[in-house]
Formats: structure tokens, sequence, C-alpha cells
């Protein structure tokens, strides 16, 4: 009875606790919109990466970052190529009834075509590299020290890859100089990183079918006729996810060219396509009313308050979250169309994360998937974590790009982790005896939270905005009399998003 009462109890306050935290967030909120409305409007002449809006008259739309630019400039081509892909694919496997072989034969043709016209006479390189590494496989696949030579040949060549900027043909003779003419349109060497996890997965896939994997309980193994040079390549380079993924094992891949996924319905799929239509539309919104990333871009964020480069920061950061959820939806939403099924990259929202670890496994999931089959669990797992991470955020910042502030952002990412890990055995070790004990915890917990996201927060800063020279700045601008006490609303804010955050997950438990 007493602890019924007790639960009844737990409950009302936690209900006026939410009833405060919400309120809370809303004046957040609307401080946070206001200023950035007001920051846009004071520095728009002095920021580059702007253009002339389109949703709403008389404004203008930041597209300073490259990456989405491209992108977004290029949606109604990649649309139609992906339709006539589509269209092609589906209409031979019916009318053909084809299977894996025939199949990855069809897409091979058809992707060979996309990366034409992407990469132009390039292709010979990507085509070169990869026949290299499926000899190698092949060859190695049952000896001890396989492991050693597929991780050296494909670090190899993304270190070279990234050093030479894609080659040029006349390092190769000066009669082959013609070709550098006939380069395509995008290069190369950006989007061969995910060709290289490829390109590692298919080694280890086969490596582990020829003998007692650790995956041997959770997969079906395929049969070693599917590792045929035909699917390999058509697994590098199929159309829908060469570009930016889902990144997705072999094995994966392979059964799904055998039998098409049927976990996702129609409705489902054409349900994601609408949504993905309406977050198109925010990041619109978006960019026409925040200039976060021009600013980023700029050396305005120098001369601003430390409450307004906490603003930028954190707009930068829910820019960068919508934008790579649009780019990795788009080409998922083609694949699963085309009947293959990948990981969603972002199955929560930026804002919903209150530790590193949950961060990581909801930001790009399927790397996240990949480094932990790939790199994670061959150097041991959980049993050596606290050495694993560094090896794993290091693979991270090379295979992204050659630049010390990656490698500062991986770093920082890799100290930040450590109280983490130390506080989170702690906390299984930790059993509250009493309401008062949990309540205690609770509390603890949500610190704990706020400590973390603003960690993350300075890591990405460090990585994407001000570079590892302002870490210095970032530490006079914040441990300052003025900037002292953004620091702390900074900690209160991220106080109460854990709370909110523990009450979500706390609903989704209760739910049935």
């Amino acid at each position: 009875m007493a602890t019924s009462v007790n639960d009844s109890k737990r409950g009302h306050w936690k209900r006026k606790e939410l009833w405060f935290l919400v309120i809370y967030a809303i004046l957040f909120y609307v401080i946070i919109i206001n200023r950035s409305l007001q920051l846009s409007r004071d520095y728009y002449k002095h920021l580059r990466g702007l253009r002339p809006g389109w949703l709403i008259a008389h404004y203008l739309n930041d597209v300073s970052d490259a990456q989405w630019r491209n992108f977004r400039g290029n949606i109604p081509v990649l649309t139609l190529v992906f339709a006539i892909f589509t269209l092609l694919a589906n209409f031979t496997r019916a009318f053909f009834n084809l299977r894996v072989k025939g199949m990855s034969i069809v897409w091979l043709l058809f992707s060979s075509a996309y990366l034409s016209y992407l990469h132009g006479a390039c292709i010979v390189f990507i085509l070169s590299i990869a026949t290299g590494n499926f000899l190698l496989v092949k060859i190695f696949a049952q000896k001890e020290y396989f492991p050693l030579v597929v991780w050296s040949y494909n670090i190899l060549f993304l270190l070279c890859n990234r050093i030479y900027e894609g080659y040029s043909f006349s390092m190769f003779g000066q009669q082959w100089a013609f070709l550098d003419n006939y380069r395509g349109s995008f290069r190369w060497h950006i989007c061969f990183n995910f060709v290289v996890l490829r390109m590692i997965s298919f080694g280890f896939d086969f490596h582990w079918s020829n003998q007692d994997s650790h995956f041997d309980k959770e997969e079906r193994s395929l049969h070693n006729d599917k590792f045929g040079y035909i699917t390999y390549l058509c697994y590098l380079v199929y159309a829908p996810l060469y570009i930016a993924g889902p990144i997705l094992n072999f094995n994966a891949f392979a059964s799904q060219i055998d039998v098409p996924q049927n976990t996702n319905s129609v409705r489902n799929v054409t349900l994601n396509g609408f949504r993905w239509v309406l977050s198109l539309l925010l990041m619109e919104l978006m960019t026409h009313l925040f200039y976060y990333n021009a600013f980023a871009n700029s050396d305005l964020w120098k001369h601003l308050s430390p409450m307004d480069v906490f603003i930028i920061g954190y707009g930068v950061l829910n820019f960068m979250w919508l934008k790579f959820l649009l780019i990795w939806r788009f080409f998922r939403f083609w694949s699963l169309i085309n009947g293959i099924e990948t990981p969603e990259n972002m199955p929560k929202c930026i804002n919903n994360c209150h530790n590193l670890e949950g961060f990581w496994k909801n930001w790009h999931a399927s790397f996240n998937k990949w480094l932990v089959r790939y790199i994670y669990i061959p150097l041991g797992g959980s049993k050596k974590k606290l050495l694993n991470v560094w090896v794993v955020f290091t693979f991270v910042a090379i295979w992204h790009d050659l630049e010390w502030k990656l490698l500062s952002w991986a770093w920082l990412t890799c100290l930040f982790f450590i109280p983490e890990l130390v506080l989170k055995s702690a906390a299984k070790a930790f059993q509250a005896q009493s309401s008062f004990g949990e309540c205690i915890f609770r509390e603890l917990s949500a610190v704990a939270g706020a400590v973390t996201i603003t960690c993350l927060m300075v890591a990405n800063l460090v990585g994407f905005v001000v570079g590892p020279t302002g870490i210095n700045w970032l530490l006079s601008s914040f441990l300052n009399n003025n900037g002292l006490p953004v620091l702390g609303g900074m900690l209160m804010t991220f106080y109460v998003g854990t709370k909110i955050m523990f009450h979500i997950d706390e609903a989704k438990q209760r739910s049935p």
C-alpha cells in the first residue's frame, strides 16, 4: 500500500516537473529564434554564400554549405536518373525473372552508365583499385594475416587518393594526358571513401564465411558462389547508394538482390517520401531565416558575444543534422524502391540525445554499425572499450578527410568519452534503495547529460567551426566575467533538455 502511495506521489511530482520543463524549453526556443533572426538581419551584408530566396519574399537563402548547395541543385537531375534506373531495373527483373547474377549484371550496367557521367574516364581508377582489392581478398582470405593485408591496402589508397587529389592521367605518361579533359562532373576520390568501406566489408564477409565467424549466430552467411566479381562490383557502385550511402554490409546487400526487401510496404515507402518532402521544406525555411552556416564560414563569430557564439554553434549542429538527414533519406528512399533495405542513418533527432554513445548510434547510424562490425568487435569490443574508441574515431577522422581539425574533433570526442564510460560503469553498480536515492541518481544523471551535451558542442565547434586554433579563443571567451553566465545558462538549458529526454524515454517505455 505504501509503495502505491509513493508511486502516486512520484507520478504527481513528475507531471508538475514536466510542465516546468516544457515552459522553460518554450522560453528557450523563443529567445534562440528571436536572437537568430536578429543576427541574420544585422549581419547578412557581411556574409558570403547567401543567394536570393524563393520561399519567403525579400529573404536571402543560405547556401554557403557546398555539400548542401550541390545536392540541392541536383535534386531534379538525381530524381530523374533514379526514376529511370528504377523503372528499367524492375522491368528487367520482372520480365526476365532474374536472380542474383542476372540482377547484378543489370544493376552494374546501369550504375556504370551513372558513374561514367559522374567521373568520366576516372572510372578506370575505381575499377583498377576495386579489382586489386578483389584479387587480394580471394588470394589471402584463408590466411591469418588477412586483416592486415586488406586494411593496409584500403588505407593506403584512402590516403593516396586524397594526397594526389584523385591522380592525373599524365602521371602515367603524356600519352594519357588527354584523358584529364574527361574527368566527369564529380571528383571520384570523394565518393571513393564509401567504396573503401564496401571493399573492406566484402573482404571480411568473405573471410568470415570461410571460418567460424562471431557473426554466424546473428545472420545467415552467403554461399561462396555469391561472392563473385560481378556481384562485388555491383555492390561497390550500386547507383542509389553510391554517392552517400547509407552503408550496407555485403552479406545484407547480396541476399536482397535475390530476395528484395518486403519489410517496408508500399504505403510505408510512400510515407517516407512524403516525410522527406516536408523535411526539405523545413530546411528551406530554416536557411531563409537563419544564416548559421554562413556565420560559421566567416570570421564574424570572433567578434560576437559568447551567447551569440553558442546560438550559432547550436544552429550549425541542427543545420548539419537536417542536411544529412535529407541527403541520406533521399538515397535510402530510392534504394527501398529498388528492393534494397538499408539502415536509417538518422533514427533520432539530434535534440533527443543526452550521451555520446547514444548520439553516435543515431548520427550516421549505418556507419556506426559498420565501425562496430569491422573495427570495434574485431579489436575486442566492450572488453577494451576505452582503447577501441581511439582507434575507431581516428579512423573516422582520416576517412572523412586529412585535416588537423578533424583529428582534433576525433580526439576531443574520445577524451569526452572517458568520463562517460566511467560514470556508466559506476551507475550499473549503483542500486538505489529508496525513492530519495532514485531522485538523487536521476538528478546526477541529468547533470551528467548536460555536461556531455556541452562537451559534444565544444568538439563539433572545434571540428566544424572554429578549428583547433580556436580552442584558446573558446576558453578565453567563456571563462571570463561575460562568458561564465552564458556557460551556466547553457548547462542549465541542457540539464532541462536532458530531463525532458528522460520523460520521453519513460513515456515510450509505458506505451504498449
